[in-house]
């Protein structure tokens, strides 16, 4: 089995990708988009954190997230994240031999992709990459067309223009 590494830094901005275990014509997360938004207003109780970015798209989501000072566990939050959507989604899913011996739901992929920010760049460069997500996969032409997404408040916070992203340059902001 692989051995995964993971790095734990008290306090640290994360960009985290999480995904559907059938992605295929899955729409999952934005049908269920209200059930997914108290998933994540759940954990937030729970187990606090700051949202600095996210997007929601059909079969996966990325974000950004800072943890309390502190606190380096931001795997229970997605564990936490993970089940409560799981539980208010009523089953249906084909469930693999392996998930059904260990009575797993067949939802979501068991693990995520987490990468540490380091650097302002770093951040900038995530949070373009999560804006421009929805027009990446096809999901809208304009980064502004997509709902499920902080681009709008950005917007709002005078960090992107609304037509950001149209010309298919998405790797500068409009303050910097």
């Amino acid at each position: 089995m692989t051995e995964y590494r993971r790095i734990y830094i008290p306090g640290a901005t994360w960009f985290f990708t999480v995904n559907l275990a059938e992605r295929r014509n899955n729409h999952l997360l934005v049908e269920k988009i209200d059930v997914l938004r108290t998933a994540f207003r759940y954990v937030k109780q729970r187990k606090p954190y700051r949202i600095e970015a996210v997007v929601i798209l059909p079969d996966h989501l990325h974000c950004i997230l800072t943890l309390p000072p502190g606190d380096t566990d931001y795997a229970i939050r997605w564990s936490l994240l993970k089940s409560y959507f799981s539980r208010a989604i009523p089953q249906g899913e084909r469930v693999s031999q392996s998930r059904n011996k260990r009575r797993e739901r067949g939802l979501w992929q068991r693990r995520f992709w987490a990468h540490l920010l380091t650097s302002q760049d770093d951040f900038n460069n995530h949070l373009d990459y999560i804006h421009w997500n929805p027009v990446k996969h096809g999901c809208v032409r304009r980064v502004s067309e997509w709902p499920h997404s902080s681009f709008h408040r950005y917007v709002e916070l005078g960090v992107y223009p609304v037509n950001w992203g149209h010309s298919g340059d998405f790797s500068i902001h409009a303050n910097e």
